[in-house]
């Protein structure tokens, strides 16, 4: 069984159909999905949704993108979120230099104010990073102990190896299985206990389906091509991954 640490089942053409979506998803043997918001508008969705389906958590949080729209008092609205027992984590949350849709003031602020209160609440945080190592690896040793993931991992093997240092885990989607990744060398080398896989659905299909919608279903892929990474079998990354992320995100089945 496996658990996709990162889906937006609030995006994408099949939202309207959800159920089927759920059901594809457990006869592929995804036990479990984590929803993460990107504002608070989606965190408010991701809850609803959780709460409609036991196999589905929430994240709540606001993407780097929606920083400089972010309303005042968005760390007393995340704070009530926690409330909800099927919250399991703040985010996805960080910075993005590579889009640069809101101000790096404006990431920066927004970025530190949820790992502040991701240490007040005692709850992992999900990490997003584009073009923006070096200032992530500050602020979160800045920031240090934090407990999380860094979603959909893009960067180099130093980087994860610092990652790994401050006590994240490192999170894989369909960017692993592309044509010449340099994923490949950095799955293959960081260990197996330290790892979680994602879809980032409707976002970044994996090979065979690229170029198409992604939907949880698809997260047999990635985890086809750790399991070539770490010469394992699919059963083995399944298991390892699964208990991973269970042990980070605490999940419990409603």
């Amino acid at each position: 069984m496996f658990v996709d640490t990162h889906c937006h089942l609030y995006m994408g053409s099949w939202t309207s159909d959800l159920d089927k979506v759920i059901d594809l998803a457990t006869n592929t043997n995804i036990e479990k999905i984590i929803c993460p918001g990107i504002d608070i508008d989606s965190s408010i969705k991701c809850i609803k949704i959780s709460e409609n389906y036991p196999n589905v958590f929430a994240a709540v949080g606001i993407h780097p993108h929606e920083a400089e729209g972010a309303p005042q008092d968005f760390i007393d609205t995340l704070c009530k979120f926690r409330k909800n027992p099927k919250v399991v984590a703040i985010g996805e949350m960080g910075l993005d230099f590579y889009r640069n849709f809101s101000d790096e003031k404006s990431q920066r602020k927004v970025f530190i104010e949820q790992l502040q209160l991701s240490k007040e609440l005692n709850l992992p945080v999900i990490v997003h990073n584009r073009n923006a190592d070096k200032e992530v690896i500050q602020i979160l040793t800045e920031y240090s102990p934090i407990k999380g993931v860094a979603h959909c991992f893009s960067s180099d093997l130093l980087t994860a190896e610092k990652l790994l240092d401050l006590g994240l885990y490192i999170s894989f989607a369909g960017n692993l299985t592309y044509k010449n990744s340099q994923l490949v060398q950095v799955a293959s080398a960081i260990p197996l206990n330290r790892i979680l896989i994602e879809t980032d659905a409707p976002f970044l299909s994996p090979e065979p389906v690229r170029g198409k919608e992604n939907s949880p279903n698809h997260l047999v892929h990635i985890a086809e091509k750790l399991a070539d990474c770490k010469n394992l079998t699919i059963n083995e990354i399944a298991k390892d991954t699964s208990q991973n992320a269970e042990k980070l995100f605490k999940l419990r089945l409603a």
